[in-house]
């Protein structure tokens, strides 16, 4: 299997996929994600701030809490986020 690959710092940082370590609380498993496999949902506090994923073992739907730290990672990482508006 041959082929070419380029040393990180000759490809531009927006081309380098991003990989998120994950654990599934229903079966232990552990596991990387790409950004694509995951979603952050941002709301009005911290109980409404989350993020998911669907575990690739036992193919539960996770959720989990987002801190801020947590949700400046998954955002700069490139995950799709989606921000909960309140109706009051």
């Amino acid at each position: 299997m041959g082929g070419f690959s380029a040393p990180a710092s000759m490809v531009p940082a927006s081309m380098v996929p991003v990989l998120f370590q994950a654990a599934c609380p229903e079966c232990r498993a552990r596991f990387e994600l790409s950004a694509g496999a995951l979603r952050l949902a941002i709301g009005a506090s911290r109980r409404t701030t989350f993020y998911s994923f669907t575990c690739p073992e036992c193919e539960t739907a996770v959720r989990k809490p987002a801190g801020e730290r947590i949700v400046e990672l998954l955002m700069g990482g490139g995950v799709r986020t989606l921000r909960l508006h309140s109706t009051l």
